[in-house]
């Protein structure tokens, strides 16, 4: 396991049962060359989703090339990271619009997103395609614990607040490893922290509050082998284990907290068990777990739905009592339209923190966020008139140093979205010559 100061890249914490993944450590470099693309480190895909479309006048500049000035208001939180952002303009999902019958605009444009099929509306059962993560997934996954994360965001008093259960389905999943198999995103984050660290995750609110008087940390269980580990590597390794040691405690400590606030809640509310009701305390813990499995490559594919489509949630610690949905039926009304503009800076803050974090982690001479592709966006663009053309599309990192960051590039009106997924998949090491609707692969990408 340990040779020297070389470390096997699949290294474990063990003890009584418990075991930690390890992040990228300069000692682990030599395993390097059995990554699917040799002398690469590994990178990593993934989609943060929001829903309910974007105001635009707020997202694209007027110009396209590297960036200059200050960004678009909603673009404002990423200023320090324009250098590893890449803005996409005129990617439309044709699939999302009502070419036949189907779940209506939300449903189509959430549930073709990352397939590129347009949804059937049946009564007997739901049928999309896979989508492209699960293209990945099921080519890559053998290299991690998790082929694919799927994680989301929902004020639990209205998840499943859906016009029928085929709707439902198709607003509550982006990932869909087959044509009548969504996989549902996972909302509570006792569940995910216990899916990526341990297991009781079906235990009810009861049984788990007995056992977590007893509880240690997992870092506990684990203590002896990271005393040995620690032992054995050098300054800069030290120092990254004790980082995402302490990153791993924050998170079990948060989620402490959120339950003891929980068990002092009336049971009459019916909020599931470790749910934060604040939206950026959910998002940062949600967040937080996921940069974990990254970083200890648990997975390497993830969607994050940032709320289901459609969803109504308001956002009264910003002050905005009004849903999320209605307010982006504003018929123009100044006033609805800047509460928009409100919920969308406010999503794009919470995500900017994130992506800061990300750059801020070293893997080997480079970071966290420099091997990995993340598409922030929607499924619509005009939320008012539900248009699927120019979708607001975001990425960030560069895909191992793959992409040309620092710009908007602006495509050809109707450019397929599935063109930019053919060029991502290329990019994981799984080349398909055909995708959804795609048409050819997505040009003006690479850094030549």
């Amino acid at each position: 396991m340990i040779v020297g100061k070389r470390l096997a890249r699949r290294t474990l914490l063990r003890g009584a049962g418990a075991a930690v993944a390890l992040p990228f450590f300069d000692a682990m470099a030599p395993a390097l060359a059995s990554s699917r693309i040799p002398g690469k480190k590994p990178v990593r895909m993934g989609w943060v989703y929001v829903p309910n479309g974007i105001d635009m006048r707020f997202w694209n500049p007027d110009y396209d090339g590297v960036w200059r000035g200050e960004l678009p208001g909603t673009l404002q939180p990423f200023d320090s990271l324009r250098n590893d952002i890449t803005l996409l303009s005129n990617l439309t999902q044709n699939n999302g619009r009502a070419l036949l019958d189907g779940p209506g605009d939300h449903g189509r444009c959430c549930a073709a997103y990352l397939t590129g099929v347009h949804p059937r509306k049946s009564a007997v059962d739901i049928r999309a395609g896979i989508s492209c993560d699960q293209i990945v997934a099921n080519e890559v996954g053998a290299d991690t614990r998790f082929p694919s994360l799927e994680i989301g965001i929902e004020d639990a008093r209205q998840a499943g607040n859906c016009d029928s259960g085929y709707s439902c389905a198709y607003t509550n999943n982006l990932a869909w490893r087959g044509e009548t198999q969504p996989l549902p995103p996972t909302l509570n984050p006792r569940e995910l922290f216990e899916r990526l660290f341990g297991k009781d995750a079906h235990l009810s609110p009861e049984a788990r509050a007995q056992r977590n008087r007893f509880r240690k940390s997992i870092l506990d269980f684990v203590s002896e082998d990271t005393r040995k580990l620690r032992g054995g590597l050098g300054p800069t390794d030290q120092r990254k284990l004790d980082e995402y040691l302490s990153s791993i405690r924050e998170i079990e400590s948060q989620i402490e907290k959120t339950e003891t606030e929980n068990d002092q809640i009336d049971p009459g509310l019916n909020k599931p068990y470790g749910i934060p009701s604040d939206f950026a305390e959910h998002f940062k813990l949600m967040t937080d777990m996921l940069t974990v499995a990254m970083q200890a490559d648990l997975s390497r594919v993830f969607t994050f739905l940032v709320t289901r489509e459609g969803s109504s949630r308001p956002y009264r610690e910003i002050g905005i009592p009004d849903g999320h949905h209605p307010l982006t039926h504003h018929q123009n009304r100044p006033e609805r339209m800047e509460k928009v503009v409100k919920i969308n800076r406010y999503h794009a803050e919470q995500l900017a923190k994130w992506v800061r974090k990300l750059k801020s982690i070293q893997e080997g001479d480079s970071t966290l966020l420099d091997n990995s592709m993340i598409i922030y966006g929607a499924g619509l663009s005009d939320g008012n008139r539900h248009t699927h053309n120019d979708l607001p599309t975001l990425m960030m990192g560069s895909g191992g140093g793959t992409i040309k960051t620092g710009r908007r590039v602006t495509y050809r009106k109707e450019t397929p979205i599935s063109n930019l997924y053919l060029s991502m998949m290329d990019r994981m090491g799984v080349r398909v010559e055909h995708f959804g609707d795609s048409t050819s692969r997505l040009n003006g990408l690479d850094l030549t």
